[in-house]
């Protein structure tokens, strides 16, 4: 690899983690202006948005089917549409530290999703205790023995449920999108109007469009989570891929809980309990055993 191509892969890995470890911050200042389904539309219709101006600029081919375009809808509501009104809702009761340090336990619930239902080879030693370890993490960041401390349940089981979400969509979308005959950036263009399509009604009829008063913040908010966060991002990611490899890429997840804790303290005054850290910190050291990045006791 020349050093123009490195150094041009480590920026885009280093801005993509910046942008999506600031996706909680925006989340949290998003809704305080729009719902839970609102801030999941607005996400996913700018997004959207943006995809649809660089498939029309590089004469993308789209999905023809039906099939094809239910397959991708579904991929879009457990990687988009669903994690992003749960997303909504949960930081409307938790801070956005918690829901960095919890999004960080993904790969686990990867994991787990194909041990159940995308099981094609016997797990191997290192995937088990990668996933006992990493549930463990979970365990410590929400502090278990003391219950839920005072954090609301309903939050935590929503965050719970996001991240179930990302762990089947991935498999979901490896198996099922990835093996479609046409770019990433249609199929992911598809998720997110699919995923926007399906939000709206809820969103246009679930109550009032906003509820609090127009800011800079909350509005300049709403604004970078959709276009950048969503659309110019998933771009970044791909790309990244392309370039270093899916295994590389898929590390950006071990910094963007940095990212959100830090933004969390600073910008909105977060306090930091010591669980959460440290139970973030077990659950990527779980997620590494499990991805096979570390090696322990000669298991592979």
């Amino acid at each position: 690899m020349t050093t123009k191509r490195r150094n041009g892969w480590l920026l885009t890995f280093t801005v993509l983690g910046l942008v999506w470890g600031s996706s909680f911050l925006f989340i949290k200042q998003g809704v305080e202006l729009v719902t839970p389904f609102g801030i999941a539309f607005w996400r996913s219709a700018l997004g959207a948005l943006v995809l649809a101006i660089i498939v029309a600029i590089k004469h993308e081919k789209l999905p023809r089917t039906i099939k094809e375009w239910a397959i991708i809808w579904v991929g879009g509501l457990l990687m988009s549409g669903i994690p992003g009104v749960l997303f909504g809702y949960a930081q409307q009761h938790v801070s956005s530290a918690l829901a960095s340090i919890l999004n960080a336990s993904t790969p686990i619930f990867t994991v787990i999703a194909i041990l159940i239902a995308f099981r094609e080879e016997k797990p191997k030693p290192n995937v088990l205790i990668g996933l006992f370890v990493g549930l463990i993490g979970v365990g410590v960041v929400l502090g278990v023995w003391q219950g839920f401390g005072a954090n609301d349940p309903l939050a935590i089981g929503a965050l719970i449920l996001a991240v179930t979400c990302y762990g089947f969509g991935t498999p979901f979308t490896r198996k099922y999108i990835s093996t479609m005959q046409f770019s990433s950036t249609s199929a992911v263009f598809v998720q997110v109007s699919t995923s926007a399509i399906t939000l709206m009604p809820f969103y246009l009829f679930g109550g009032p469009l906003f509820i609090g008063e127009f800011d800079f913040n909350s509005v300049a908010s709403i604004i970078v989570l959709g276009t950048v966060g969503t659309g110019l991002a998933y771009i970044a990611y791909y790309d990244l891929i392309e370039k270093v490899g899916s295994a590389i890429a898929s590390s950006v997840t071990y910094i963007t809980p940095l990212v959100g804790v830090l933004l969390g303290a600073l910008v909105l005054g977060e306090a930091i309990v010591w669980n959460q850290p440290v139970g973030g910190a077990i659950v990527l050291f779980g997620a590494a055993i499990a991805q096979g990045r570390i090696k322990i006791w000669g298991l592979k």
